[in-house]
């Protein structure tokens, strides 16, 4: 079986996010062809990143966002968790890791601060990258009086998550931290070996 190649998968890729998401390629001005009228931008932030390292953001700004990152030289993927301010390739709530432009819908409902990892594949020597971070105002905002996990119906009663949702999320948890301490238990005996 052959695999695709990088360049091929980036085309897939961009095909995917230009149909689903809206995404832009070459942007230069703030009214953009092919965003919506209703995100607006908050922020376009420019960066070098050396290979194998991280740089980190810190989103504040509630509601729904979306980061849209392009690796102007090298690779930079994208790196997104609303419990670490230092997400990284094992610890992460959502990710984008293509050969091309990445983008990531950060919900309205993920904590505040969100951490964004911006990490620079090993595949170039250095990555510089460009992001926008957009405001989508067509997702109404929580309302604060309500709990957290819960919502109201129309007829205003509130209802809890279900046991079994928060049980997944506990296990998920638990999985991310076993990996972490195995991965640092790996990367110690490696450096004892070598």
């Amino acid at each position: 079986m052959m695999l695709p190649s990088c360049s091929a998968l980036a085309v897939v890729v961009t095909a995917l996010l230009l149909s689903r998401a809206g995404c832009f390629l070459n942007q230069s001005e703030e009214e953009e062809e092919g965003v919506p009228e209703e995100w607006v931008l908050l922020h376009v932030v420019q960066g070098h990143i050396g290979a194998g390292n991280y740089s980190y953001l810190r989103l504040n700004h509630d509601g729904r966002i979306i980061l849209h990152m392009q690796s102007l030289k090298g690779d930079a993927d994208l790196y997104v968790s609303d419990k670490t301010l230092r997400p990284s390739f094992d610890t992460y709530k959502l990710q984008s890791v293509t050969c091309g432009p990445d983008v990531v819908v950060v919900p309205g409902d993920f904590t505040r601060p969100v951490g964004i990892g911006i990490y620079g594949h090993p595949s170039h020597k250095e990555s510089e990258f460009e992001m926008r971070v957009f405001y989508d105002e067509t997702v109404p905002q929580e309302n604060p009086f309500l709990d957290k996990g819960s919502y109201a119906s129309q007829d205003g009663q509130k209802q809890k998550k279900s046991s079994q949702a928060e049980e997944e999320e506990d296990y998920q948890e638990e999985e991310s931290i076993f990996w972490t301490i195995l991965i640092g238990l790996l990367k110690i005996v490696l450096e004892l070996l070598f």
